[in-house]
């Protein structure tokens, strides 16, 4: 209750706080909303655009979750969905298989790219002590300038004016179902079957005992290294699963740029969601609903899309801050029902124990 609550109050007050601002510059707040919301949930070519753009944001923050309730510090989402996108745009360029097998092939060598790029961060944990915390935050400008070499050189389209490559096989395209894109039934399943591999398996258990007291995993007979890795592992594939999405569904090649913010909304949407898988599905699809409308709201209303960012942060900084108010408060309430409760019925055990 107390995380509805929490939710729900960082919304309101993220959306007021917007309206201030748009007060403030002259704008019509109703007016500017009521364009945000009908072009990215008024129509059903709106709500599956916005599902769409859903997918790396869900994605990601699905990967930060895992690993900050498990105990890694994986801050390396956006370069390992950089390696993943760059890795099913190569095998889309030199392969050319039949969709049933073409579309899952690259929709894996993403996943293991993302995980090589997070396994590194691993392996040096493990090997030499470093901090993943730092590597991962490193090998994010790696990959970033690697992935741009690799557009502008040796995979560069060469009718193209600004670096992209080519456009994958078509046989790798994701199939498009009216305005739906496949890439939605995607995320839908990584979010459902990570919700149960870390709330009913013992594996998920172990992470999520470990990233609560890594000591007393240990000592309970947890494999607490081995579960770093594997967290590390699963979580890098989770991001470079959301890169070679983003080439499948569209544009269906690796442009410069093709990153954008993705990975670092989700980390933000982890961050916000508390690390509940449910709560990341929820707040990525509502981030991608303002972040979708944001154009459409600037053509209806003039009112720069920027205004988006504001909303974004006031909502990051609200639900953050008063989430441990909101909780000690639920404490407090359970506390005082359950006195009021031992109170209506020390009379009658009183009575039980003195006829």
């Amino acid at each position: 209750m107390a995380r509805v609550l929490n939710a729900a109050l960082g919304v309101l007050i993220a959306l007021a706080l917007g309206a201030l601002i748009m007060l403030a510059q002259g704008y019509d707040p109703l007016a500017s909303y009521a364009a945000l919301f009908q072009f990215s949930l008024g129509s059903p070519y709106a709500l599956a655009t916005t599902f769409k753009n859903a997918v790396p944001l869900v994605l990601t923050g699905l990967s930060a979750a895992i690993a900050f309730a498990s105990g890694p510090v994986n801050l390396g989402q956006p370069g390992q969905l950089l390696m993943g996108a760059l890795a099913a745009t190569i095998a889309g360029l030199y392969l050319d298989l039949p969709p049933l097998v073409m579309i899952p092939t690259l929709a894996l060598l993403a996943m293991a790219a993302g995980a090589l790029w997070s396994g590194l961060a691993a392996l040096l944990r493990q090997a030499f002590g470093m901090s993943e915390f730092i590597v991962t935050l490193m090998l994010n400008i790696v990959a970033d300038y690697f992935t741009l070499w690799a557009i502008t050189y040796p995979f560069k389209d060469a009718a193209a004016y600004s670096p992209m490559t080519p456009p994958i096989a078509t046989s790798g395209w994701l199939p498009e179902f009216g305005d739906w894109n496949s890439a939605v039934f995607w995320m839908l399943a990584a979010t459902a079957l990570m919700w149960f591999l870390l709330a009913r398996t013992r594996p998920g258990y172990e992470w999520r005992i470990g990233g609560q007291n890594s000591l007393f995993a240990r000592l309970g007979g947890c494999p607490v290294d081995r579960n770093f890795i594997l967290v590390m592992l699963l979580t890098g594939a989770l991001a470079g699963l959301a890169g070679g999405l983003l080439i499948m569904g569209g544009p269906h090649r690796f442009l410069r740029g093709l990153g954008a913010n993705y990975a670092w909304d989700g980390v933000m949407i982890a961050i916000v969601a508390n690390n509940s898988l449910p709560g990341v599905l929820a707040y990525g699809l509502f981030f991608a609903a303002i972040q979708t409308g944001a154009l459409g709201m600037e053509l209806i209303t003039a009112v720069p899309s920027e205004i988006v960012l504001v909303l974004q942060g006031a909502l990051v900084l609200v639900i953050v801050a008063s989430r441990e108010a909101l909780h000690q408060l639920a404490d407090r309430l359970a506390a005082r029902r359950q006195a009021q409760r031992r109170a209506k019925q020390a009379p009658f055990l009183e009575s039980v124990e003195h006829p």
